[in-house]
């Protein structure tokens, strides 16, 4: 049999990348594409979805110069969380998609909070469900009510009226009872235009003929249901089983860990997504990179790294937080966190630093099982930190678990896989 080829597409914030892997989950090409800066107009966030289709299109014209297409299988595309557009019947966008960070939609953030169930994730100003009632209120003559990578997958196939699980989250989509409640009637949103919701990596068409003929494509290449850009970083990491965690370590720390039951906790801005048969529950800290880097380089931190002791604690029992204010696992918009004394030695204040955060990440854990989901058997670590092998040590001995560097992160990658996933399965 000739080798099978599967492709996953991620949009991010700044820009696209497409990765394709064979049969093995080895990648074989990988290709990226900036995208332009969003619009920033009246308070809103929005951009033109069709300069998203130009991207891709170059993406995925670069990227199918690398691989042989006739092999190609499938195509999965994530997006980001809570970037929404309106389109017509023929998924012609009737407007600008306002986009994940897009938070001005108050009034209508009002509207829901006064009858969404406090669990949903539909709350906020920044939800996908508060920015499509904005939207529809401007174009009632709407068809489809989508996600970023709802229309994406969309163009691949035209099938416009299809989400997954994920995306559909922060529009109001209840993942317990699996579908679209009631209440958002009463929103004023009318739920005829809200798609039909379906697991990710679920098979939802195949791809158009103009396309297969563009190219050079088999005109069977089915066309997946793919998820959030961060779930699909998660996917990637290789993270499959109850208990496995995965913490981001960049700017600021990111937990998610694979649970039995879903997790809800809005005060700390806990909402599970369903992963597979299992959920996906998670928090994040203020706390991150961003405060090693305030007052240290790369360069020194490198330099430090091998001058750390993580055996030996510092007993400084720092909460590394620059500014007040923290999300989880403690939940409070005024909290001062604690960066004193500060040692003589730059070292030793780097390693206290180090150990603070590694204390955050084992209470964020430890709040987590409290609320119901199992306490980590092992972590995955991606971002800029998972590379200090020391601090690796000092998060492995405080979590009293292994902690791993995850081989993949890109969630181009964690988007092939639900691609191989769906032509296997789909």
């Amino acid at each position: 049999m000739s080798q099978q080829i599967f492709i996953g597409i991620d949009f991010g914030t700044s820009g696209c990348r497409a990765c394709a892997i064979d049969e093995h989950d080895n990648i074989i090409a990988m290709q990226q594409q900036p995208l332009p800066e969003p619009l920033i107009k009246q308070g809103h966030v929005e951009q033109d979805a069709n300069l998203w289709w130009q991207n891709v299109n170059q993406l995925l014209d670069r990227l199918f110069q690398q691989v042989d297409t006739s092999s190609i299988r499938s195509i999965a595309i994530d997006g980001t969380s809570g970037t929404v557009l309106l389109t017509d019947e023929g998924g012609k966008p009737l407007c600008p998609a306002l986009m994940y960070n897009d938070s001005q939609c108050r009034d209508e953030a009002d509207a829901i909070s006064a009858i969404a169930p406090e669990n949903s994730a539909a709350h906020g100003s920044s939800s996908g469900l508060a920015k499509l009632i904005h939207l529809y209120k401007k174009h009632p003559e709407a068809s489809h009510a989508l996600h970023q990578a709802d229309w994406i997958a969309g163009m691949l196939c035209g099938n416009f009226s299809t989400s997954d699980e994920n995306n559909a989250l922060k529009s109001g989509y209840d993942p317990v009872t699996g579908c679209w409640p009631e209440w958002i009637e009463k929103t004023g949103l009318d739920r005829q235009l809200l798609p039909t919701v379906v697991k990710p990596g679920s098979l939802i068409g195949t791809i158009t003929k103009a396309l297969a003929k563009q190219f050079k494509l088999p005109q069977q290449v089915r066309i997946i249901a793919g998820t959030t850009d961060s779930i699909a970083a998660f996917i990637a990491t290789g993270a499959c089983c109850i208990g496995d965690a995965v913490t981001s370590l960049g700017s600021t720390m990111v937990l998610k860990i694979i649970s039995d039951k879903p997790v809800f906790s809005p005060q700390h801005g806990i909402y599970s997504h369903k992963l597979g048969q299992h959920w996906l529950a998670g928090g994040a800290s203020n706390s991150g990179g961003n405060v090693l880097r305030h007052f240290f380089s790369d360069d020194q931190m490198r330099e430090m790294s091998s001058q750390l002791l993580p055996d030996i604690d510092t007993g400084l029992d720092y909460y590394p937080l620059l500014t007040p204010g923290e999300r989880f696992p403690v939940s409070d918009p005024g909290y001062a966190g604690k960066l004193t004394p500060r040692p003589a030695s730059d070292s030793e204040f780097f390693q206290g630093l180090l150990e603070g955060m590694a204390m955050i990440e084992c209470h964020a854990y430890k709040k987590l099982q409290q609320l119901g989901a199992p306490y980590p058997a092992r972590v995955f670590t991606a971002g800029g930190g998972s590379k200090n092998q020391p601090w690796r040590q000092i998060r492995s001995r405080r979590l009293g678990v292994s902690v791993l560097t995850a081989k993949q992160v890109d969630a181009c990658f964690g988007a092939a896989l639900l691609a191989k996933q769906g032509a296997i399965t789909g």
